[in-house]
């Protein structure tokens, strides 16, 4: 790795860079990182948010989630991730536990990805995210959200393969422990 690193483009949200051959990218907010909350309701439901994604052309099903320090640079995961939850969802957590980081594709970017569980939601309002954002929320009993899943996979939506990592950290720890 000692050719220099050139950077080919850099626009708000993403700088492109090339050293030799390889070409990646880099998240520019702050600390590449992004949340991924997975949180069930007191009432035992999962919730799962829904929304177009321009890079993959149509509708997908994913955990609540964003960037961790895109409006506030200092702001830690805990707060990002209980930020998220309560815009997209409308569910406010009394308690947030970082669970795992790790990189999100290591081969094109450097984006880093933070694996959260919240707990004690309390239902504050609809969700649907903020004015740029359309988002429709599931809540889906935690028994029978692979088969919901596995359905919405088969009507064409585009599922994240990190929602059985969410599933899995749902109610056990990444060393497989309980939570």
């Amino acid at each position: 790795m000692d050719d220099p690193v050139e950077t080919v483009y850099e626009g708000k949200w993403l700088r492109m860079k090339k050293r030799g051959r390889w070409e990646f990218a880099e998240r520019t907010n702050a600390g590449g990182m992004a949340v991924i909350i997975v949180a069930a309701t007191p009432d035992g439901n999962l919730l799962f948010v829904e929304q177009d994604r321009i890079p993959v052309e149509g509708k997908t099903i994913e955990m609540p989630a964003g960037l961790v320090g895109d409006i506030d640079a200092g702001e830690s995961i805990e707060l990002a991730a209980s930020r998220e939850l309560l815009e997209e969802t409308g569910w406010q957590a009394s308690r947030i536990d970082v669970l795992l980081i790790g990189p999100t594709s290591s081969g094109m970017s450097n984006e880093r990805v933070a694996f959260v569980r919240a707990r004690g939601l309390v239902r504050v309002h609809a969700g649907g995210g903020d004015d740029s954002e359309q988002i429709l929320v599931h809540e889906v009993p935690i028994a029978s959200a692979p088969a919901w899943l596995a359905a919405k996979m088969a009507e064409g939506y585009q599922l994240d393969a990190k929602l059985w990592a969410g599933l899995w950290l749902l109610d056990r720890n990444p060393d497989g422990s309980p939570a």
